[in-house]
């Protein structure tokens, strides 16, 4: 059966090069980096070799980086450290955030009885810069601003350069979950500053299990992990060498033609909205995700003009690999915490799905979902 994989907001499929990296690395380079010996010592070499590398992508200090088992993990230390070791009392972020952000800000507000504001979203989901001047102006406690750099549903784009002034203005904290971000923007935190950055390998064609955190020089970073003592003592575990290796380089392959390959994805995005546009009639993209200057060119989340529970498990036996946008099409009973914050809730009992973009994707591949999605849509018309 045919297939196409537009769940790359999912994860990635890896590089061919990273592969190579990484297989060579658990060959040849299996050492633990803490040993003393010249196999150790080799393998601590790679690893400082990669923060380096990948410190001058993002133009911050190697020291400023950890590597992490993933981007949930970077978050929980940033959030944790933020209350239990930064003293901060209250956290501004918006309900539309990974759960990854959400559920741990929920923890801290019960444990530490720590202040939690969420901030104004306008119907696309886009962050109302006002409300958060107004939150930020209005508070007398130390705060932390948590805001995503990509939604990953919807595929909003933050204005972070305004939010980082804001912040600054206020003294307030900054954390971005970037996940959606590395890897698919040029990023330069010397010039649009961030206190606390989180990535994660497996989003831009590098290997699960392995992310980053970028922590501002000026902050001190305690484990939440003891043991060790690895990652200057941030992060104890024996460092996931291979794993490190092929993050590093499946960084430095997404950026070696960046904006050829945005564009590229763009006019893939285009296309494939025009076509929807086109072929069945009163279709929407959900938050910001159809304009193309607002969202992320990789993320399209489309809601269409019927009610089918069962939409997503039918294209996925035709060879479409997609995500759920609005309830779980699969059968599940969940609704998408996003689109519960930016549809009405008529407009929630519509399917809606998440169409995911690479540089790998192909207008062939949408017109091959195209096909499968007008075939159900026909089907569905002919059920009234």
């Amino acid at each position: 059966m045919n297939s196409v994989y537009f769940d790359n907001a999912a994860t990635t499929p890896m590089y061919r090069e990273v592969v190579e990296v990484m297989s060579e690395a658990m060959l040849n380079s299996y050492g633990n980096p803490s040993s003393t010996h010249h196999l150790g010592r080799k393998a601590k070499v790679l690893v400082e070799s990669s923060r380096k590398k990948i410190a001058e992508y993002l133009n911050v200090l190697p020291r400023e980086l950890v590597f992490t088992s993933s981007g949930t993990e970077a978050n929980n230390l940033v959030l944790r450290n933020a209350v239990e070791n930064l003293g901060v009392k209250k956290i501004i972020t918006s309900k539309i955030e990974h759960h990854a952000v959400l559920h741990v800000v929920d923890n801290l507000n019960l444990k530490f009885e720590v202040e939690v504001e969420f901030v104004s979203l306008n119907e696309n989901g886009e962050v109302d810069l006002s409300d958060l001047q107004d939150k930020l102006s209005s508070t007398d406690v130390p705060v932390l601003v948590s805001l995503m750099w990509v939604n990953n549903e919807i595929g909003n784009i933050l204005p972070v350069e305004k939010v980082s002034n804001l912040c600054r203005e206020y003294n307030a904290i900054f954390h971005t979950d970037a996940v959606q971000a590395i890897g698919h923007f040029n990023i330069d935190l010397k010039n649009t500053p961030v206190d606390f950055l989180v990535g994660s390998g497996h989003k831009f064609h590098g290997p699960k299990g392995v992310g980053f955190l970028y922590a501002n020089g000026k902050y001190n970073v305690k484990p939440m992990i003891l043991g060790g003592g690895q990652e200057r003592g941030i992060r104890s575990s024996t460092e996931n060498v291979h794993a490190v290796l092929g993050m590093q380089k499946a960084l430095e392959v997404s950026l070696v033609n960046l904006d050829e390959d945005l564009e590229e994805i763009k006019k893939l995005k285009l296309y494939f909205i025009k076509t929807l546009q086109d072929s069945i009639p009163d279709v929407r993209f959900n938050g910001s995700s159809g304009n193309l200057e607002e969202s992320s060119v990789t993320i399209l989340n489309v809601r269409f003009p019927f009610k089918d529970k069962m939409l997503l498990f039918n294209l996925d036996l035709q060879g479409v690999c997609a995500s759920v946008g609005s309830a779980c099409q699969s059968g599940g009973a969940k609704v998408s915490h996003v689109l519960k914050e930016v549809l009405e809730k008529e407009e929630l009992d519509f399917s809606s799905i998440r169409f995911s973009f690479s540089k790998f994707s192909t207008i062939d591949e949408v017109d091959f979902v195209m096909g499968k999605i007008i075939k159900t849509y026909s089907l569905v018309r002919n059920r009234k």
